[in-house]
């Protein structure tokens, strides 16, 4: 445990930190999975507006440097190759 004053305001920075980003990752890991269900469904329009609120989820985990920007790319590539690709 921290004895020093800065050591223990950097501990409860550092749980305050966690914290935030835990909860960021996991709210875009819960969109991610709604947006691979709509697409197993099959829903096109469905699978679209999810799309849209992926795709905002993705950029605001890149803003938060909760995600790399090339990662949040390669996944709303994907994503949208899966969705144009529904018929």
């Amino acid at each position: 445990m921290a004895n020093h004053l800065s050591a223990l305001k950097r501990a409860r920075q550092t749980d305050r930190r966690t914290t935030r980003n835990r909860a960021n990752t996991s709210s875009l890991r819960t969109q991610l999975r709604d947006m691979r269900e709509a697409i197993a469904k099959g829903d096109k329009a469905a699978a679209e507006q999810i799309y849209r609120n992926t795709v905002s989820a993705l950029d605001k985990a890149i803003q938060k440097g909760t995600l790399h920007e090339n990662t949040a790319s390669r996944y709303k590539s994907r994503l949208g190759k899966h969705v144009t690709a529904m018929k």
